[in-house]
């Protein structure tokens, strides 16, 4: 399994959360969004501009920027 940045990610690519980096506030809210260890995330796209970053995770749809993408950790396909 290769080791990838939920931020370093491309389109159509899925993996599955082994780590969040971040601690405190952030680690709080990006868990709160359900991006957990042992959760499978697919890329859909990049904005025009790079930010945000647009994701399936479950069975919705998620946006986040790509300085709070950088913090989770996957082990990609």
């Amino acid at each position: 399994m290769i080791k990838k940045r939920l931020d370093e990610m491309e389109r159509g690519e899925k993996g599955k959360v082994i780590e969040i980096s971040s601690c405190g506030f952030l680690r709080s809210k990006i868990m709160d969004m359900g991006i957990v260890r042992g959760a499978e995330i697919e890329m859909v796209r990049h904005a025009p501009l790079g930010d945000p970053l647009e994701f399936i995770l479950k069975d919705y749809r998620l946006s986040l920027r790509s300085g709070e993408a950088a913090n989770v950790l996957l082990e990609v396909d």
